[in-house]
């Protein structure tokens, strides 16, 4: 089916992307991405989360050497585990918190993001493995530099930046989606 709305096709051709370009994102973009995680809708408009955003490669690479130390060098605890950090080598990386582990908001939340930066030509990688560092006591000391309150939970995460791969669309499962056609109201 051919489309030529520009958010469905953002949607249809975002992949996860492990591979970044260097550039940093310049503070009007990452704005722009934080406005498109707010404006996500909410259940009863709660307005859950809180949402931070990294972008200085040194405390990246020093989250990435807490959450090592913590689930072990040599554990395949994230795809490509063995050649790139945790952030996936992005400029800039986006946590959500939420007072309760609140998936729902949260991942509605984390996709606004993702859709937003595949529409802004940028690449992006939904990252919830850093959690094991991130909910433990050890990510207490993330939550302070983060300024995240003390009783909140980190839920989700997304690296984003400029793409230096296009991988190709993965295989789908059609067969799981589907309308259903009631004709037979007598029996419900």
């Amino acid at each position: 089916m051919m489309c030529n709305n520009e958010v469905i096709k953002a949607i249809l051709e975002r992949r996860t992307i492990r591979s970044f370009a260097p550039d940093a994102l310049d503070r009007e973009t990452l704005q722009l991405l934080l406005d498109c995680a707010m404006w996500a809708p909410s259940g009863r408009n709660s307005q859950p989360c809180h949402v931070r955003v990294l972008t200085d490669k040194r405390v990246l690479d020093e989250l990435n050497t807490d959450f090592k130390n913590k689930v072990g060098w040599d554990t395949p605890a994230y795809t490509r585990w063995d050649v790139n950090p945790v952030y996936q080598g992005a400029p800039a990386m986006f946590f959500i918190y939420a007072e309760t582990k609140d998936d729902m908001n949260s991942g509605i939340m984390v996709e606004n993001i993702a859709i937003a930066a595949q529409g802004m030509g940028l690449g992006s990688c939904i990252i919830g493995s850093i959690g094991a560092l991130l909910d433990a006591p050890e990510g207490d000391k993330w939550k302070k530099i983060f300024d995240i309150p003390e009783d909140f939970r980190f839920v989700i995460s997304i690296a984003v930046g400029k793409k230096a791969e296009e991988p190709e669309a993965k295989e789908r499962h059609p067969e799981n989606f589907r309308i259903i056609e009631v004709t037979d109201h007598e029996s419900i």
